[in-house]
């Protein structure tokens, strides 16, 4: 049985407290990446810019973690000294950020057939944004003790 196994089967996941903290950590994440992910696919619609869809959601994952990345710098910035709180930012999770964004476009797509937003699709999107990682937030939080906040 591998070390992660082992963790995953050894923690408990019935903690109120870690899946608060897991939730919060989770929903900053989601605004940060939300605002570029979201920008940038309204750009393309707004402008009727004719990339392909793969290239539009590629550009909006990658403004995302960057727009996430800013976000949590400066919420940590006013915890500790900026270029610590860059390097905290930047050593937060790209496992959960990426499975949130990747989420967050494949339902966009799944459901609007392109890169397109709606106001209907939004609820879903972030949704998705949010429960794709959360779990495996609270996993960090119990077994590595690794937060972001």
């Amino acid at each position: 049985m591998s070390v992660v196994e082992q963790s995953i089967r050894g923690i408990s996941w019935s903690c109120n407290h870690t899946w608060k903290r897991a939730s919060v950590n989770t929903g900053w994440c989601l605004l940060g990446c939300a605002i570029g992910d979201l920008g940038t696919i309204l750009f393309f619609q707004v402008t009727g810019i004719p990339w392909p869809t793969l290239a539009i959601m590629a550009l909006a994952i990658v403004n995302g973690l960057l727009t996430s990345i800013l976000l949590e710098t400066i919420i940590l910035s006013r915890q500790m000294v900026l270029k610590l709180a860059f390097k905290t930012a930047i050593g937060m999770s790209m496992i959960s950020m990426i499975s949130m964004e990747v989420a967050m476009n494949v339902v966009d797509v799944a459901l609007t057939g392109g890169a397109r937003l709606t106001w209907w699709v939004l609820p879903f999107m972030l949704f998705a944004g949010f429960i794709t990682p959360l779990p495996y937030n609270y996993w960090r939080l119990k077994a590595l003790g690794k937060a972001c906040h």
